[in-house]
């Protein structure tokens, strides 16, 4: 069985589209950013970087003990691994799909989640006008790629739908609060509204839809404690004693 550590956005649906499209079965286990789940002790267990997603796989190839994995690429390709659906197993073919699960990560995720909070302060902490432009004609920039590399194939890595279909699509479905315009980028936009109308995709971007935190319900001091414990995260401090000799 797998168990996903889920909260919605779009780095976890990108892993329950795959878990949908590939038919697996797969508990999903709530953790909440915004409470700040993902800073237990528990948690960190499995995931040291504090951040959701997080896989455990408890009947893995091997036989063995668990194995956990964390950062949402690392569980696509492991889940591609695993069941040998949607990730090529010859080398060409392959070592396209990665290139394009390292270009989200590393593009398209970041600078469309760093649009999105500086959208999102407003003038609260400031202006903020040349953090939103520079981010987002970053996240137009991203969207020109996915364009030019649609513009005379289905899909991102040729006629195959894979994983590096799977792992983009979430962080374009909020195409209009990104202050982009799907009309410029007509060959994306067909592979949008293709995606859009996949069942797999449907049941992977419904999963955790009663996932939620209702802000209208919180205190104020609530509201503080978890803006102090989200934003401006600094290093966590390793254990004292125990470790290896520095």
């Amino acid at each position: 069985m797998l168990d996903l550590y889920f909260w919605p956005t779009p780095n976890g649906k990108k892993v329950t589209i795959q878990l949908e499209e590939s038919g697996l079965d797969y508990n999903l286990i709530e953790c909440n950013i915004g409470r700040g789940d993902q800073f237990t002790e528990d948690f960190l267990r499995i995931c040291p970087n504090n951040r959701m997603p997080a896989l455990v796989d408890r009947d893995p190839v091997d036989g063995g003990e668990p194995i956990s994995v964390f950062e949402s690429g690392a569980i696509m390709l492991y889940i591609g691994e695993k069941t040998g659906k949607f990730l090529p197993s010859e080398s060409r073919g392959k070592s396209n799909v990665v290139q394009w699960i390292m270009w989200q990560m590393a593009n398209q995720g970041p600078k469309t989640g760093e649009s999105g909070h500086f959208r999102r302060l407003g003038d609260t902490q400031g202006d903020q006008a040349y953090a939103v432009t520079r981010f987002s004609d970053e996240v137009n920039r991203c969207y020109g790629v996915l364009n030019n590399q649609l513009y005379n194939q289905r899909y991102l890595c040729g006629d195959e739908y894979t994983i590096a279909d799977m792992i983009c699509y979430p962080w374009t479905v909020g195409w209009k609060n990104q202050g982009q315009d799907l009309d410029e980028f007509k060959y994306f936009k067909r592979w949008f509204e293709e995606l859009s109308a996949r069942p797999g995709v449907q049941r992977g971007m419904a999963a955790g839809s009663d996932m939620q935190n209702d802000v209208s319900q919180l205190s104020e001091e609530e509201i503080a404690r978890r803006r102090a414990l989200l934003y401006n995260q600094r290093a966590r401090p390793a254990p004292e004693t125990g470790g290896l000799e520095a």
